[in-house]
């Protein structure tokens, strides 16, 4: 990326709270073209007079959008692509922990439709800007609590439903899906890697409930990393000269790891499952 950072067009998702608005404010101060992404209006625009007045960074906007939401994805990425003709970078870090089984209006179990469907399908999207940028980088929040992926059963028909297995079969999905991504991106100038940011007290598992979240939560608070330190690799893979046209990594505190779940076929089913529902 070897445009000065001022003119880079940085969009992250989430970024209201946790890991999101710790790596906002980390590329703000960077002097970033920065959009803010939730789905609360008052808190994002919260979050932009923050940056803008004590982040000193005047070049900050603010959006809304539910990542559950098909609609509100189209709408949003209709008015981004209007005003932005480049996008050169995404950090899809938007995601949910949720205490109890809830559909969609459209029918997806609501962990998969936010923290999968969601970035796929913005990603998708905004696909064109990125592309135009010839050197962008999609950066995706995972976890290492990651396992149980069943693609026969993602909505938990199935099988029994909680909120650990809800959200650990999206962060083993936003794994494999990262790497289906960058294969689609290859010669393109567009970077896709996904990272780990440790165990961060974010309140993620208190909003998971019962004794599983309170346990978490209270470990988290004891023992956790801070968001700032859980949002550093992500601004690493977002804006380190030395990172340019590394592609399909799993990364934790940065450094390349191993992820268990590379396997091209599933990971080739798990898009293809995400193109017809997207």
């Amino acid at each position: 990326m070897g445009d000065p950072l001022a003119v880079r067009t940085v969009l992250v998702t989430g970024a209201t709270s946790g890991i999101g608005l710790a790596a906002a404010r980390a590329l703000a101060a960077q002097g970033v073209n920065l959009v803010v992404l939730g789905r609360d209006e008052a808190r994002t625009r919260a979050v932009r007079a923050e940056l803008v007045e004590h982040g000193a960074n005047p070049r900050v906007e603010s959006a809304v959008c539910d990542l559950a939401s098909a609609a509100a994805i189209e709408a949003f990425t209709r008015r981004f692509l209007a005003e932005h003709r480049e996008l050169h970078v995404l950090v899809n870090n938007a995601g949910v922990w949720c205490s109890r089984r809830e559909l969609t209006t459209e029918g997806h179990e609501r962990t998969w439709a936010t923290n999968v469907l969601g970035y796929h399908r913005l990603t998708r999207a905004l696909e064109p800007a990125l592309r135009a940028a010839r050197e962008a980088r999609v950066v995706n929040v995972a976890s290492r609590l990651a396992r149980d992926l069943d693609l026969d059963d993602v909505r938990f028909e199935r099988r029994p439903w909680n909120g650990v297995t809800a959200y650990a079969q999206s962060k083993q999905a936003n794994r494999m899906w990262t790497r289906a991504l960058a294969r689609r991106l290859a010669g393109s100038g567009v970077t896709a890697n996904v990272m780990h940011p440790g165990g961060v007290n974010t309140g993620l598992f208190a909003k998971g409930g019962g004794w599983k979240g309170l346990v978490g939560s209270l470990y988290m608070k004891m023992f956790g990393r801070t968001p700032e330190q859980g949002a550093d690799t992500i601004v690493w893979l977002a804006t380190d000269p030395a990172l340019r046209g590394k592609t399909g990594g799993f990364y934790a505190q940065r450094e390349l790891r191993r992820c268990r779940f590379e396997d091209e076929a599933a990971e080739e089913r798990l898009w293809a499952r995400l193109e017809a529902t997207a």
